[in-house]
């Protein structure tokens, strides 16, 4: 039995990079003799076991053969007859196609059939044999490779071939979860932009997100969009929400902003009149088709239908802010208004020249928030009874003290 250390941790030690996990692969075993040793089996659909006492993954060295479209369509094969070589070559990238013994230090026992270490220097993301073409995850997995690593570049022998398996359905298979899964996780890399780009470039993203990529090409007002094209515009804000450090339920807001521009009627460009609501009905259907988790489908609909206001925002007076709170639940939903907020900003420096523009509305409304937050309405409710209010009358009271305490708030220096 040997084992060697593969894939990730191989290629981020050559990069310089923190080495985040660790996975192992096991030549020469068979499940029975890893279970022997307390390994916990753990693999649904080939064998891979957690060790007894470090809890990493293990897995034996295994070949895979398409049976099927998509992502699932797969038979595996692990014996103690598989090489570590044919083991390495079932896998997607060069840069991930390396291994070391268990005990070697440096570089000193590089395994290294498929040349990824000279790729890592060539800064190029390369598949590794024809067999990429038989899992369309690799597609997704390549674009979020490419967020990144932003300094790669794809290897045109394999943008041909992820071109090739789009224009053969592949990617049509996938199962949504999957989809969202990579999806998400290229989203918080380092420069996401990279991402739709790679998918863009092979055809992927028009049958993924059709109504994403039909942005490119969609001109808006150069006054406030030097960028002028909305896709540009778009893999700008991106790249904002990755610099501003946003979480995932503000950059997902990113992403779906502006959706409605693309079904802007030529007649009326470069203007886009009531795009926050053709945006926010578009990204319903695409939220139902990626099974997208609540959380940042709700953040997702609160900018696509208001980031315009938000925007406008500082013309606004209390009465104005509190409607717009009110519209944004931003009383009920603090934590959530405050990812919408920082979306917000996103969209407003992802703009040509403006990237390091001030965005004062986000602390102006989140300065309203707190304040209306803040009264106790319980006691303007009793005092309004008491009065002689009833029903919307003790509303109106309550929304009269929420506007005071607002317009006090903004009246404030920050």
């Amino acid at each position: 039995m040997q084992i060697y250390k593969v894939g990730g941790a191989i290629r981020d030690a050559l990069l310089g990079l923190p080495v985040q996990d660790t996975d192992w692969v096991v030549v020469g075993a068979t499940p029975e003799a890893l279970r022997e040793q307390g390994y916990l089996p753990v693999g649904k659909d080939f064998p891979v076991f957690l060790h007894p006492g470090t809890r990493e993954e293990y897995a034996l060295a295994r070949t895979e053969r398409k049976t099927a479209p998509g992502y699932h369509g797969f038979s595996f094969h692990a014996s103690p007859e598989v090489t570590l070589e044919e083991d390495l070559a079932r896998r997607d990238l060069t840069v991930n196609a390396m291994a070391q013994p268990v005990d070697a230090a440096g570089l000193d026992g590089l395994v290294d059939p498929f040349g990824g270490q000279r790729d890592i220097e060539q800064r190029v993301l390369r598949h590794v044999t024809d067999a990429f073409r038989e899992d369309p995850v690799r597609i997704l997995r390549l674009a979020r490779f490419a967020a990144r690593f932003d300094d790669f570049t794809v290897a045109p022998e394999t943008l041909a071939l992820m071109r090739a398996m789009v224009a053969e359905g592949e990617v049509d298979a996938l199962v949504a979860e999957r989809v969202w899964q990579e999806l998400a996780r290229g989203l918080m890399e380092k420069r996401p932009s990279r991402m739709l780009e790679v998918l863009r470039d092979c055809g992927a993203l028009a049958r993924l997100l059709p109504e994403v990529d039909r942005l490119w090409g969609v001109p808006q007002r150069a006054d406030y969009h030097p960028e002028v094209d909305t896709g540009v515009h778009l893999c700008m804000v991106l790249d904002m929400s990755a610099r501003l450090q946003a979480p995932l339920e503000a950059r997902f807001a990113c992403l779906t902003h502006d959706l409605g521009k693309g079904t802007t009627p030529a007649d009326v460009l470069p203007r886009h009149i009531g795009h926050e609501g053709r945006s926010a009905r578009l990204l319903g259907p695409l939220c139902d088709r990626l099974r997208v988790p609540l959380a940042c489908r709700a953040t997702a609909d609160v900018v696509a239908r208001e980031h315009g206001n938000i925007h406008r925002s500082e013309g606004f007076d209390a009465a104005a802010v509190l409607r717009l709170l009110e519209r944004c639940d931003a009383l009920r939903r603090p934590e959530r208004f405050a990812d919408v907020l920082l979306a917000c900003e996103c969209d407003a420096r992802g703009r040509l020249g403006l990237d390091d523009s001030p965005y004062p509305q986000r602390e102006r409304l989140a300065r309203a928030q707190a304040a209306a937050q803040a009264v106790d309405t319980a006691p303007v409710a009793a005092a309004a009874a008491a009065a002689g209010a009833r029903g919307p009358k003790i509303g109106e009271a309550v929304t009269r003290a929420r506007e005071a305490a607002v317009a006090a708030a903004l009246a404030t220096s920050p």
